[in-house]
């Protein structure tokens, strides 16, 4: 009966912060895709389709919804941004951690064992990009404790 409540607790706040956050004006795009059993397997890419979009871009994030049961302090992914014509405009491999490197405290927001860290991408992302692709690149079959990964692109300033 526990785990249902602590359920519905997080569903409420996760619809209250997503109100909160939908009025961001400086958001061009935010998208996140989830994993069923918080398993990423390493054959799922996932596609942030950014073809509707005009720029100029500003500030990417990529954001990881993990639980704190993650086994490891970090998380390995690749970024793969293409054009209109599927032509790769930049190849990058991109380490986030997870976890506080002295303290061991998990890093983000969160509630309860779930918590979501948003990373703030330190280059320029190409403004011919038209889709991104995300992919675990941590050598495991199925990673395990990550929910859901999430693409969030700001209008430039």
């Amino acid at each position: 009966m526990k785990e249902m409540n602590k359920q519905v607790i997080f569903a409420f706040l996760t619809i209250i912060s997503l109100a909160i956050t939908s009025c961001s004006e400086d958001r061009l795009y935010e998208n996140f895709h989830s994993f069923s059993n918080a398993s990423w397997s390493a054959n799922d890419s996932i596609a942030f389709d950014l073809s509707d979009l005009s720029g100029p871009y500003g500030k990417g994030l990529l954001a990881l919804r993990y639980t704190e049961p993650y086994p490891y302090s970090n998380c390995y992914l690749k970024m793969v941004f293409k054009d209109a014509e599927k032509k790769i405009l930049l190849d990058t491999l991109w380490n986030i951690p997870i976890f506080d490197s002295k303290s061991g405290q998990p890093l983000g927001k969160g509630f309860g064992s779930t918590y979501t860290l948003y990373d703030t991408l330190r280059f320029e992302i190409p403004q011919e990009t038209r889709e991104v692709l995300v992919s675990q690149y941590m050598r495991n079959s199925s990673l395990e404790g990550i929910e859901a990964v999430g693409f969030k692109l700001l209008v430039k300033n």
